[in-house]
């Protein structure tokens, strides 16, 4: 302890040998790491330099890491970038706010959401409104008073009659009434929608007129599962002739995965959640290479954010590097592999600041008017396997 003590306490300046504070050997390959030690956090910090130099560990090492591969590898002009979107983020603004400025950006291709997403979009783009609440307040009281809690998002029942008015009257169209994808259906509605922005001068508020403008191809894995599909069907019982094709679904977004492919570049994957979207934009290398039998490799980027765990079975805390035995990631890739185990709706503004701030926008790669040939692709290619 003398030596210790000395170190310690004495003011005097000693030489000690080295050995008393490191060993000789060689240091390890895993000490390369860069080292911690941010500085005290300024009242002028950017955005960049937070994420930059004080999330350096922990999950908020994860999204330091997401933040890194999306804007120096994902948004590589080269590489097409599907969205999955779960839940109901919408509502609670996340579509004005983060999504419609990544699409106007060029950041997002395709997208597979929930239709809860993209009915409550809606209601922004109708200028109708949702509130701030009290999750703690009492569900029968706000019953009785005709309000419609999500968590701590309240609006008007009244918000949910409009809105199905405006499907229903739109649904009863003409153009409706054939088969159609669902971004068949989404692009047609986006178009109506970019037209009420324009009469309400509401522009920027709708993830789906923004999508119609920059011909980004908007899929729902389970059409039934939300108010859109409960309208549809209410009005087949009418006699409207709307069907949703599932299996062009399928068949669309694996051909856009393909042509990525195909033309020399990369696919990438950025999963909000987990879920049905989840599976839905994953499983399109799966469609390719197992059921089609066309010779692939899988995602080329991966990156989540998800709360849930990987050891319960759920679908939405499965890993990237269980995907790969599916063939949904490709193997070479999983170093460019990022799973952020946080809520997405503190993860995706981030991330969103983060790139607008340090990527250049992209050119739209619009690829829902390039479905028709891309599928056309896809078609000769498993004729050519012949399975």
């Amino acid at each position: 302890m003398g030596v210790a003590r000395d170190l310690l306490y004495s003011g005097e300046s000693r030489s000690y040998p080295r050995s008393l504070f490191c060993s000789e050997k060689t240091m390890s390959e895993y000490l390369s790491g860069k080292k911690i030690g941010p500085g005290p956090i300024q009242p002028d910090v950017t955005l960049t330099e937070l994420i930059d130099s004080v999330f350096e560990a922990y999950n908020a090492a994860r999204l330091r890491e997401a933040c890194h591969l999306f804007v120096q590898k994902m948004l590589a002009e080269d590489v097409t970038v599907g969205f999955s979107l779960t839940g109901a983020l919408t509502p609670a603004g996340l579509g004005m706010s983060c999504l419609v400025p990544l699409i106007e950006r060029g950041f997002i291709d395709w997208i597979v959401s929930t239709g809860a997403n993209l009915y409550h979009d809606v209601h922004f783009g109708l200028g109708l409104s949702m509130h701030r609440g009290d999750p703690q307040v009492s569900d029968v009281r706000l019953r009785q008073e005709g309000v419609v809690r999500i968590y701590d998002i309240f609006f008007d029942y009244e918000v949910l009659l409009s809105t199905d008015r405006f499907f229903r009257e739109l649904i009863r169209a003409p153009e409706f009434q054939k088969g159609m994808s669902t971004a068949e259906f989404h692009y047609k509605i986006g178009k109506y929608m970019a037209e009420r922005e324009r009469i309400l001068d509401t522009e920027g508020k709708s993830l789906l007129a923004s999508a119609y403008r920059h011909q980004v191809p908007v899929y729902t894995s389970s059409p039934g599962d939300s108010s859109i599909g409960m309208n549809i069907a209410a009005e087949a019982l009418r006699g409207n002739k709307l069907l949703l094709d599932v299996s062009r679904d399928v068949n669309e977004t694996a051909a856009i995965v393909l042509a990525a492919k195909r033309s020399g570049g990369k696919s990438a994957v950025l999963i909000l959640g987990g879920g049905s979207p989840k599976n839905f934009i994953l499983q399109t290398e799966p469609q390719i290479q197992e059921v089609l039998g066309i010779e692939e490799k899988g995602h080329d980027y991966y990156l989540q954010v998800t709360d849930a765990r990987p050891d319960t079975g759920g679908l939405s805390g499965a890993t990237p590097a269980e995907a790969v035995t599916w063939g949904k990631v490709d193997a070479d890739g999983l170093s460019d592999a990022v799973v952020c185990y946080l809520d997405f709706t503190i993860a995706l503004p981030l991330l969103t600041a983060y790139a607008l701030a340090n990527h250049p926008g992209r050119p739209p790669k619009n690829l829902y008017e390039r479905l028709p040939g891309m599928m056309q692709d896809l078609e000769e290619e498993a004729a050519r396997v012949g399975r």
